[in-house]
């Protein structure tokens, strides 16, 4: 779903308008002026900008110079659309690099036309190049790498940001496997469904963790969705810059190899506890285990839905609920609506 970032002082304009681009499929990003919209921009990198260019403090002839100063968007394809009509007005918003400029009231057609057109013409221009990574980012891979967090340091430095609010998906079980992703702050869960719609966690992954690899070499699909357990911010880098940075480090390669067996080693783990365990074993571990993976301490609170960790231990969830009732009246755990906070760990890891 591509982004729109709507900056428009006018609440109704902004209102309908933005109702319009969701009514077709737009994921929409409001702002009422242009330093929020500014704010807005840089935080979220959207597909386009439409912009309004009377509004208070910083007005959309402003903005647009801000943004086109900024090497992380001055690529974001930028329409006015605005009540000035005078020929002065257009020819200024032009010169300052706008992609279009739509006249107030404006016609719904009108709109979507030149959405498209702007978005289709980056889409042509990113295939023209191949896919190709921009010439600096092109140097840092193919400069000699260390090691894996030698890696994650150009994800860091280089690569965009994109932002996931809570119960967000960011890839489905199927979809082509373009990315690998390094998760800047946050946590996300990786899971496959069952045909009744249930989940069953695979992972669980947390700031400066790499996710949503499934092969280095051939195009297959992801074998299980990613969704945000809570607000978070993602670095990716495609699969054929991956390619790159593979072909000539070998030893990425190798330290990538260990991480995978290690992911599957957990996953086996986790396959072992929900076979042959028991409920409260398995309650038990599955608090211990999020802790643990989330939480750089046993006295933080950890804060999950009660189906994701039932999920995680492989047990229904009205099951799951009774068990951590139990845990609550014997002293092991304190529970506050998701929260859950680990009162005597040692008793916790000896339950069976």
């Amino acid at each position: 779903m591509k982004k729109i970032l709507l900056i428009e002082d006018d609440k109704v304009v902004r209102e309908n308008t933005a109702e319009l681009l969701e009514l077709a499929n737009y994921k929409v990003i409001c702002a009422s002026e242009g330093k929020s919209g500014l704010v807005q921009a840089k935080k979220h990198i959207p597909d386009i900008i439409i912009c309004d260019i009377m509004m208070p403090e910083l007005n959309g002839y402003g903005l647009l110079q801000l943004l086109s100063r900024d090497k992380n968007v001055k690529h974001i394809p930028f329409i006015f659309l605005s009540a000035k009509t005078e020929q002065k007005d257009i020819r200024k918003g032009m010169n300052l690099g706008a992609d279009d400029y739509i006249t107030k009231p404006f016609d719904e057609s009108e709109l979507f036309t030149a959405i498209e057109s702007r978005l289709a013409k980056i889409a042509i221009i990113k295939e023209s190049l191949g896919g190709k990574p921009t010439n600096e980012l092109t140097e840092e891979l193919e400069a000699p790498i260390k090691d894996l967090e030698h890696l994650k340091k150009i994800f860091y430095k280089k690569l965009d940001e994109y932002t996931f609010m809570p119960n967000e998906i960011i890839y489905h079980e199927g979809g082509n496997s373009n990315y690998i992703y390094l998760i800047n702050e946050g946590v996300v869960k990786t899971f496959n469904t069952d045909e009744q719609g249930k989940e069953l966690i695979t992972a669980i992954y947390k700031e400066n963790d790499f996710f949503g690899f499934t092969t280095f070499s051939q195009n297959l699909p992801y074998l299980e969705s990613a969704k945000t357990i809570e607000k978070t911010t993602l670095k990716r880098l495609s699969k054929k810059d991956l390619q790159l940075v593979l072909k000539n480090n070998h030893n990425v390669t190798f330290e990538l190899i260990d991480l995978l067996n290690d992911s599957v080693s957990d996953f086996k783990g986790q396959l072992l506890q929900m076979a042959y365990s028991s409920v409260r074993k398995k309650t038990a571990n599955t608090i211990l285990k999020f802790t643990e993976k989330i939480k750089k301490n046993h006295d933080d609170i950890i804060k999950i839905s009660r189906s994701d960790l039932a999920s995680i231990a492989g047990i229904a969830t009205e099951t799951f609920i009774r068990t951590i009732s139990d845990f609550k009246k014997e002293g092991l755990i304190k529970i506050n609506g998701y929260n859950i906070e680990i009162l005597d760990l040692k008793k916790l890891k000896k339950v069976n």
